[in-house]
């Protein structure tokens, strides 16, 4: 029998790396000739690739029983009570969780599988926050807060291209307000507010709205309008559209 191949360069020669770009392909593959084969997620990195399942955690592991670390914390954190801890290991294991879900997050958005992303984009929010929750000191949870407007950005970005690709430009641009709302609050609780306007992924998804209603022809809904009108303090304005909203409401009744 002759001896197995162990390298791969040749996976590596007949995809190569772009620097720059974002490069995933879902593949099938099978382990044995039995196996009917199963899909993963692979990305293509420098001097390499990663392979990832599909759901769960991208690794294929099932942290203590669990399908993420994120569930096995929250179920720690239930039987631990008042003497749950993120001890120095626990907090390793977070930022492997968070690296894995980057990786796969950014590959759906490459291969436009954009409710998938929202879903992994989710993961990570709601890890991000039961981690600073819990966080052994401010700096640690600071190092991870940084990343939250990118996560949100990849998040509404996903929400708005799914709107487009299921022809829904209403959804899309609820997606990039919904975003931009969330964007403002982080940036104003981590005392960023007036870098808010001039920060480069605000300016896209501002951008991407601008585009959207260019292209379909989109127009603010009433609930839209009328949040504006009272964020700009139009009260007249916005007693108009509540009585409009309402007449819709009681016409749908």
């Amino acid at each position: 029998m002759g001896k197995r191949r162990l390298d791969i360069d040749r996976h590596l020669k007949e995809w190569p790396f772009e620097f720059g770009e974002v490069s995933a392909r879902k593949v099938s593959i099978a382990t044995t000739a039995r196996e009917t084969g199963r899909d993963v997620l692979q990305l293509r990195v420098d001097m390499g690739l990663l392979q990832m399942e599909l759901v769960g955690r991208p690794d294929g592991v099932r942290p203590e029983g669990f399908d993420t670390y994120y569930d096995y914390l929250i179920a720690s954190a239930f039987e631990e009570g008042e003497d749950f801890l993120l001890t120095a290991e626990r907090c390793v294991e977070i930022d492997r969780e968070f690296v894995q879900f980057y990786h796969r997050r950014v590959a759906w958005l490459s291969l436009r599988e954009y409710r998938q992303a929202i879903l992994d984009a989710d993961h990570t929010l709601a890890l991000m926050s039961f981690s600073t929750a819990h966080a052994p000191d401010e700096h640690w949870a600071e190092l991870h807060e940084q990343y939250r407007p990118l996560v949100l950005f990849h998040r509404t970005q996903a929400g708005a291209l799914a709107g487009v690709s299921e022809r829904n430009p209403r959804a899309a641009v609820v997606s990039i307000d919904r975003g931009l709302h969330d964007l403002r609050e982080v940036f104003r609780h981590q005392g960023l507010a007036d870098e808010f306007d001039q920060d480069e992924l605000i300016v896209k998804l501002k951008d991407m709205k601008s585009a959207l209603a260019t292209q379909f022809d989109s127009q603010p809904s009433l609930d839209e309008q009328l949040a504006e009108a009272v964020a700009s303090e139009q009260y007249e304005l916005a007693a108009e559209l509540r009585d409009r909203i309402a007449d819709g409401q009681r016409t749908i009744g």
